[in-house]
């Protein structure tokens, strides 16, 4: 996704927002340590009324930003360091495990029968987002044209 575009196309305004027929468009966001310049820009471009999740991974708390989102979206940071990897392993936290994991199952548990009205946008690194869009076309049905991933990754989504 360039950060110069709109990731949607949905007229916006303080009224608008305010109707109870005003269509509520839920979004899932995963990042990462190395895109946190873009998370920034997608959460200025959304609108105020924006509802949904947003799953940063971070190497420690240490990591963590001052960030600005819309007041319906949930903000959780995911700190490698205090981790484990893979069950049973006694392994530490890879990067885009914590991710891949928490995004995942908040999709098996939130991603129901309307799912057309989820947009998500994958601004991690490669591996996790690789096994996210895996998990959300195959096991969960989101559309492709409903995730938006960088072109750089080569990933069958929206871009």
């Amino acid at each position: 996704m360039s950060s110069t575009t709109q990731p949607f196309a949905i007229e916006h305004s303080a009224s608008a927002c305010r109707s109870s027929r005003h269509t509520r468009v839920q979004h899932l966001i995963a990042a990462d340590e190395s895109s946190l310049a873009e998370l920034e820009v997608l959460l200025a471009t959304l609108p105020l009324c924006s509802t949904g999740r947003v799953f940063i991974e971070i190497p420690d708390a240490g990591h963590q930003v001052a960030l600005t989102a819309p007041t319906r979206m949930v903000i959780t940071w995911l700190d490698r360091a205090s981790r484990s990897g893979a069950p049973g392993t006694s392994r530490s936290c890879a990067p885009g495990e914590a991710l891949s994991r928490a995004v995942t199952a908040w999709a098996d548990e939130m991603l129901c029968d309307d799912i057309d009205h989820t947009r998500v946008f994958l601004l991690g690194g490669y591996l996790g987002t690789a096994d996210i869009v895996d998990h959300l076309m195959d096991r969960t049905g989101v559309d492709a044209g409903a995730i938006h991933t960088p072109a750089r990754f080569g990933l069958p989504t929206a871009r």
